[in-house]
Order: C-alpha cells, then sequence, then structure tokens
C-alpha cells in the first residue's frame, strides 16, 4: 500500500508541475511549502500550549490561596523587561587567557576554583548565599523568554508559602496533589531552561538567569514544597544533575574555567537537599572512578590521554569532596543514604591507583586519596 501511495504521488507531482520546471524542483518546491505550514502550525501550537500551562497556573495559585494577588513587581515578567531596557555591562567580558577578567568586581562575583580549596580552611563553599547566584549564559535572544513562565509561577509559589507560614495568609498546598501536572511542568520548564543556557556559559548575567537559580534553589529547600517537587520530579532533577556534570566534562572552550565553576557552584547548591546530595554523591562517584581507571591504563601503555578532561576532572573531585565533608559534617552518614554498590566500586583497589599514578598526577592522586578517606570515614562511623 505505501509504495502505491508514494507512486500515486510521484505521478501527481509530474502531472501538475508547471511548464519549465523539472518534476525534481517541483518537488523540491512543494516539500519546502510543506515544510513552512508544518512549522507554522507547530509554532501556534507550542503557543497556545504555553498558554494553556499560563492559565493553568494561575488557577492552580487561586485555589491554593484565593485572596492572593498576582502581582509581583520582581517577577519575571519584570525582571525581563529590566534586563531589555538596562542590559549587563559587556566591561565584565572574559579574557582570552580563561584565568583571567577585565574586571575585579565581575571575578569576583564569579568565584574561582580556588573557592572550593577554601573550604579546607573552614569555609563552605556551597553555603555563600543564594543572593550571590553565579552568572551564566545569556544569550539575550528569544532564549530567555521559555524561563519566565515557570519563574513567575514558582516565584509565587514561594511567596504564598512564604506569607502562609507567617500567618498573613491562608493556603491550601493539597490542592498541589490534585494538579501535579503543573507544578511538574513548570519545573520541567525551568530546568530545560537553565540547561540551555549551561551548556555555552558566559559573562554578563541575566537578572531572570539569577532568578531562576534562586528560585530552584528555594523550591528544593523549602520544608513543605521540596518533598512534592522531589516526588514528582526527581527524574527530572537527576537529568539535570546529570547534564551539568557532562558540561563540566565536556567543556574545551579556552575561557571555561570560570564557566565550570558556575556550574559546579549549582551543583553545590542542589546538594543543600540532602535526598539530591546522596544521589550526587552517586552519581560523581563513578565517573570520577572511570577517569581514574582511564587514566592508569593510558600512563601504564604510556599513551595520550585528553588533558582538557584532565583539567575538568578537578571540578567534579572539589564537589566530591566537600559533598562527602558536608556528610560526614552533619553525622548522618548511614550507608543506605547513597548507593553502597558505587562506593564500594570506587574504593575497590583505589590505593593500588593511587600509588601508580602519584608521581605522574600528585594532585589528582590527592583528591583521590581525601574522597577515599572521607568514604572510608562514615563507614567506620
Amino acid at each position: 500500500y505505501l509504495k502505491i501511495s508514494k507512486l500515486a504521488l510521484a505521478f501527481a507531482i509530474i502531472h501538475s508541475k508547471p511548464p519549465g520546471k523539472s518534476s525534481k524542483e517541483h518537488a523540491e518546491h512543494l516539500a519546502k511549502a510543506l515544510a513552512k505550514q508544518d512549522f507554522g502550525w507547530k509554532s501556534k501550537t507550542e503557543a497556545l500550549e504555553a498558554e494553556v500551562l499560563r492559565l493553568r497556573q494561575e488557577l492552580l495559585l487561586n485555589k491554593i490561596c484565593p485572596r492572593f494577588r498576582l502581582e509581583n513587581d520582581a517577577s519575571a515578567e519584570t525582571l525581563l523587561d529590566q534586563e531589555r531596557l538596562n542590559p549587563p555591562s559587556s566591561s565584565s567580558q572574559l579574557e582570552d587567557s580563561g584565568c583571567d577578567v577585565s574586571n575585579d568586581c565581575a571575578f569576583d562575583s564569579l568565584g574561582t576554583a580556588s573557592d572550593f580549596l577554601q573550604s579546607q580552611h573552614g569555609v563552605d563553599t556551597f553555603n555563600c548565599g543564594l543572593e550571590q547566584v553565579p552568572p551564566l549564559d545569556l544569550c539575550r535572544t528569544s532564549k530567555e523568554e521559555p524561563l519566565a513562565a515557570p519563574v513567575w509561577f514558582l516565584q509565587h509559589l514561594l511567596e504564598i508559602r512564604k506569607l502562609s507560614e507567617g500567618g498573613v495568609l491562608q493556603a491550601d498546598f493539597t490542592e498541589m496533589e490534585n494538579d501535579s501536572f503543573t507544578v511538574c511542568n513548570s519545573v520541567s520548564q525551568l530546568l530545560d531552561g537553565l540547561t540551555v543556557f549551561y551548556n555555552s556559559p558566559k559573562i554578563p548575567v541575566s537578572n531572570l538567569l539569577s532568578e531562576a537559580v534562586r528560585v530552584l534553589i528555594s523550591l528544593i529547600t523549602d520544608s513543605k514544597l521540596s518533598n512534592h517537587v522531589l516526588k514528582k520530579c526527581f527524574k527530572k532533577l537527576e537529568e539535570f544533575k546529570k547534564n551539568l556534570i557532562k558540561i563540566i566534562l565536556r567543556s574545551s572552550g579556552v575561557n571555561r574555567f570560570q564557566a565550570l565553576h558556575t556550574v559546579s557552584h549549582t551543583l553545590g547548591l542542589l546538594a543543600r537537599n540532602n535526598i539530591l546530595r546522596n544521589s550526587l554523591i552517586s552519581l560523581l562517584l563513578p565517573e570520577v572512578r572511570q577517569f581514574a581507571e582511564q587514566l592508569l591504563e593510558a600512563h601504564q601503555v604510556q599513551g595520550v590521554y585528553d588533558i582538557t578532561q584532565y583539567e575538568n576532572i578537578f571540578s567534579l573531585c572539589m564537589i566530591l569532596e566537600q559533598l562527602l565533608e558536608d556528610k560526614r559534617e552533619d553525622g548522618n552518614v548511614s550507608s543506605s543514604d547513597y548507593d553502597g554498590e558505587e562506593k564500594a566500586k570506587f574504593l575497590k583497589n583505589l590505593d593500588q591507583i593511587i600509588l601508580h599514578l602519584s608521581d605522574e598526577f600528585p594532585l589528582f592522586s590527592l583528591y583521590l586519596w581525601r574522597a577515599s578517606v572521607l568514604l572510608n570515614s562514615a563507614q567506620i562511623q
């Protein structure tokens, strides 16, 4: 049937072609016209779906708290408008070395990889304040638009939560259970939008993007909302963390080190939620172990290894060490907290790997050793 249909279509195109144009040219013309039509319908469909989600968001907020007025000077739309009227200064653009910038203040706002090392002297890198959300990529195009709706909705959800906790408003958050689609869809859009920007981070930073990260962290650390979000959106959050890890490992740009710190910092902020922290440890352990094995194999046969990935792996090592340190300080280090199998695989014959790599790669070996000490101390406790 399919072959007969294709043959009939071919005859129809041949018979309908205008004079002076070949059948191939006519077929290509019809294909382009059809593609434009499909694209138009797709755009209309996406616009309608976005409008439906916005209406569902408003309806859910009204159900949770009918008295709450949907007005907020710091809403995502306001931030987006401010961003267009007052774009961030371009004076903070990175120099070509990747290790310096033309503006010291811009450098301070990003932080450096050494911030992680300072944590060894009592400085908690990941508790530097949500107000200082690290800069990300802002293409300053319509790519920012998809972030506006979920940020607006989640902003208001958090505001209702805050006012209800203070006794200013009465809110019924059980409505979130009845309409989990709206919350899940909003969180998914937020994570997808952040992933797009993290894939090519650069300065200057957008107010909207900073607010998006702040809202996400506030949402997963809220005492009541976080349980609902984790229950409904855990897989999406896991995918988001995996994407950030891939971005760190695969980053190869000249000016990537401050950008890597930005992505690493967001991973650290996600770890403020204990459940996400445990799952993040389970994701980081095999990545670091796999690279250590690959490096050992290349070293033993005197082969080449990816120097870029070697530089990038330190970001993951720093995050892993900080998370394990936080676990130990919390005093809650049950082996069931994170995947015991992954921990066993990481520690298996690790001393031998460290011994063989210590001369050629002393810094990486030191990070492996410190991670093993933290894991072993947790196991002993």
